[in-house]
């Protein structure tokens, strides 16, 4: 039981006292509830990889997203994992492919632009290698890693590297601001300030 309780406190968000309220679960579980999980554990570790284009999950060697051939692959979403690709596909606002960086810049922590996708990303705005999109050449990329330091940095980073690299290449980035049905007055100052530089016309 021991073990189980260390092993499942190592999932993010798990604390001692959730592993043991899930390890006591799982022991009062029919012997049919547990075998399947321990079958999904053990099949998401075997059969999912990452896509050879855009490094999100995937069965295959290529994700769904890129082999659909109605998305618009001229117009490419960068993000930081995996699972933000799932939140942007929940809103049915974006129609194009996505690139997934695997992290996001952090010499402190030891992550280098070398440490993501980031390269790969320039080869497939280039068009070069195997793993390039459709035919007709990327037309924009949108920046939409996490709006923290990290993020905020890598973006910074992947936009100053396309200008150089693609100087007619649109580049944009998610805006950021109040979320909709909050009050101004619980608003703080960056957030307030970033809603202002990202004001549109109506």
């Amino acid at each position: 039981m021991q073990t189980l309780v260390t092993e499942l406190s190592r999932l993010p968000g798990i604390g001692n006292r959730t592993a043991q309220r899930l390890a006591f679960h799982i022991l009062r579980a029919s012997p049919e509830e547990a075998a399947a999980l321990a079958e999904a554990i053990r099949e998401v570790k075997e059969k999912i990889g990452l896509c050879e284009v855009c490094f999100n999950l995937t069965d295959e060697t290529r994700c769904r997203i890129c082999q659909d051939e109605r998305r618009d692959h001229g117009l490419i979403c960068v993000v930081e994992e995996p699972s933000d690709v799932i939140p942007m596909e929940r809103t049915h606002e974006y129609h194009g492919v996505y690139h997934v960086l695997g992290g996001a810049l952090s010499p402190i922590d030891g992550i280098d632009a070398e440490d993501l996708k980031v390269a790969e990303l320039f080869a497939r705005i280039a068009g070069e290698g195997g793993a390039s999109d459709q035919e007709g050449s990327v037309r924009e990329i949108v920046l939409a890693t996490n709006p923290t330091t990290t993020g905020e940095a890598t973006a910074l980073h992947i936009a100053e590297e396309l200008r150089t690299r693609a100087p007619g290449l649109t580049v944009t980035r998610l805006a950021s601001g109040l979320p909709v049905g909050s009050d101004l007055e619980y608003a703080d100052e960056v957030t307030l300030g970033k809603a202002f530089a990202g004001r549109r016309g109506m």
